[in-house]
């Protein structure tokens, strides 16, 4: 008697979720060129070819001009202290090159009282010391002056593509779109391509 009502209370469970996964979906499609619609509902923004090409120019007028130009100003403290940071790098590095050269030239015109030498005038950095700094940071400031000019670059691409990207078509109505459509003939599903002319 149990195993009955049991039985009936599944077999009632299991109909009621069969008859809750077997409702349709309104699959309905609305024509829009027919109904009423406002035309301020419908917009498109016009494309300014020129675009890219202005935030390009202001970048290189002057780094970040580009990023305002874009409206992305979070980036423009990015850039200038990029910018700054190989600048920074590249006088530093400039300053030690001189030092360590005024100091050999001194000693190869008789002097003995260069920074890097005693009281006495004993040096405390050999000639080739002295030589080998300047390699060092002459090799220090060409990197930092290449990078320092990479950044420069890297700022107008990234104006540039940024003002692409600005202009990139989101809409849903674009010209070739892919779709994935159920066939209840034949109770498999199809993929396909749609290809939109609008002359």
């Amino acid at each position: 008697m149990l195993n009955k009502r049991l039985y009936i209370l599944l077999l009632c469970l299991f109909s009621a979720f069969y008859s809750f996964s077997q409702k349709e979906k309104d699959t309905t499609s609305i024509d829009i060129s027919q109904g009423p619609i406002k035309a301020e509902t419908i917009t498109k923004k016009a494309i300014d070819p020129l675009r890219p090409s202005k935030a390009a120019f202001y970048s290189a007028i002057l780094p970040g001009l580009g990023q305002a130009y874009n409206k992305k100003y979070w980036k423009i403290p990015i850039v200038w202290g990029a910018i700054g940071t190989g600048v920074y790098f590249y006088v530093s590095n400039d300053k030690q090159f001189d030092r360590y050269r005024d100091a050999y030239k001194r000693r190869l015109a008789g002097f003995k009282d260069d920074e890097f030498s005693d009281a006495d005038g004993n040096p405390l950095i050999s000639d080739d010391g002295l030589i080998r700094a300047q390699q060092q940071f002459r090799r220090n400031k060409e990197i930092s002056l290449l990078v320092t000019i990479g950044l420069y670059a890297l700022n107008i691409i990234d104006a540039n593509v940024d003002a692409h990207l600005l202009q990139f078509n989101v809409d849903e109505n674009l010209s070739l779109s892919p779709h994935y459509q159920y066939n209840r003939m034949e109770n498999t599903s199809d993929l396909g391509l749609t290809l939109n002319f609008q002359f």
